[in-house]
This record gives structure tokens, C-alpha cells and sequence, in this order.
């Protein structure tokens, strides 16, 4: 992605002593979406992720999805997240087994936030444009999958995308969102 964001805007918005809850993510990411201009973006390939911050506390990530998009099932390694829609439509999804899906739709200036206990997968329809805020700053992402018939979390770096997780959405019923 073409860097077209002013980045000492973002750091001085997010200064804080302190780590965040889910719900201060969540303003936060609200206030941080106020500085994109997201008719500016370059729209090119199939999506993208920009880091817009991170400090000892949180740190940011500005998500383009220009093609749908599936995270798979994954946590955040005990960092929280507060996620708002700037553009399109994105659903959240939290790991439910044995009870009914739990699946909520965001559109366009809608926020949530997700504990960093939590296991979920997002899908982001072609055109999604979001920003997510993790408190504590992420470490590590853990992905989740059926291997040989029993469930594996696999751990991979914060900076790269979140692969699906096929048999695992098959076996609770969440094949799309």
C-alpha cells in the first residue's frame, strides 16, 4: 500500500499511559478512523493492511479489503480489540461449540470489541475497509484448525494476515458468515 497516512497524527492520538480495555479500543479505533480519508486509498490488487501505530500500549492496523475476506478462526494472544467499519461490511464471529452461532454484522460507522481472551474469525465483504486497535500490542496470533481430527492453534506473527480455517468452520456449522 502506498503510504498516504500521516502517521504523527495517529501516534499523537493514541499516546496513553496505560493499556486499553475492549471498549476504549473501540472509541479509539472510532477516533482514529476520523483521520483516513478513505476516498484517497488506493483501491489497487486485492486488499492490504497498514500499521497505523503501536507504542508500548496499543497499536493500530488500517484493513483494505478490496476481494472478500476470512480470517479464520484465530485469537490475539491476550490482546483485546476494538474494530470499526469506516466502509462496506464486515461480521465477527466468536468460537461458540455447542450452542448457536453468535454472528454480528457491522456496517459502516459501527464499532465493537472482543476480550483478549477470545477466540473469533471476521469476514470482510469486497470493499471493507476497517480499523482494528489491540491493546496490549500484539504479540503473536494464534490460528485455529482441525488437524487429523482434533482442534490446533498455531502461532504466527502480527504482521501477517490470518489464514481460514476450513475444517473448523465446517465442523460448527460456519462455513460463511
Amino acid at each position: 500500500m502506498k503510504r498516504m497516512l500521516d502517521s504523527t497524527r495517529f501516534e499523537a492520538l493514541a499516546f496513553s499511559d496505560r493499556d486499553l480495555g475492549p471498549e476504549e479500543c473501540a472509541a479509539l479505533a472510532r477516533s482514529a478512523a476520523k483521520l483516513v480519508d478513505v476516498a484517497a486509498l488506493d483501491r489497487s490488487g486485492g486488499g492490504s493492511f497498514e500499521r497505523l501505530w503501536r507504542n508500548e500500549h496499543s497499536e493500530a492496523w488500517l484493513n483494505l479489503w478490496w476481494e472478500p475476506r476470512d480470517t479464520g478462526y484465530h485469537d490475539h494472544g491476550g490482546s483485546c480489540v476494538g474494530v470499526h467499519v469506516l466502509e462496506g461490511c464486515a461480521r465477527n464471529e466468536a468460537l461458540v461449540v455447542g450452542g448457536p452461532r453468535r454472528v454480528r454484522e457491522y456496517g459502516a460507522n459501527e464499532s465493537f470489541s472482543f476480550p483478549g481472551t477470545g477466540i473469533h474469525r471476521m469476514e470482510h465483504d469486497r470493499g471493507a475497509v476497517t480499523i482494528h486497535v489491540y491493546s496490549p500490542p500484539l504479540a503473536a496470533i494464534g490460528h485455529y484448525e482441525i488437524l487429523d481430527s482434533e482442534l490446533h492453534r498455531q502461532p504466527g506473527p502480527p504482521d501477517e494476515a490470518s489464514p481460514p480455517s476450513p475444517e473448523l468452520s465446517s465442523a460448527l456449522g460456519a462455513e460463511s458468515l
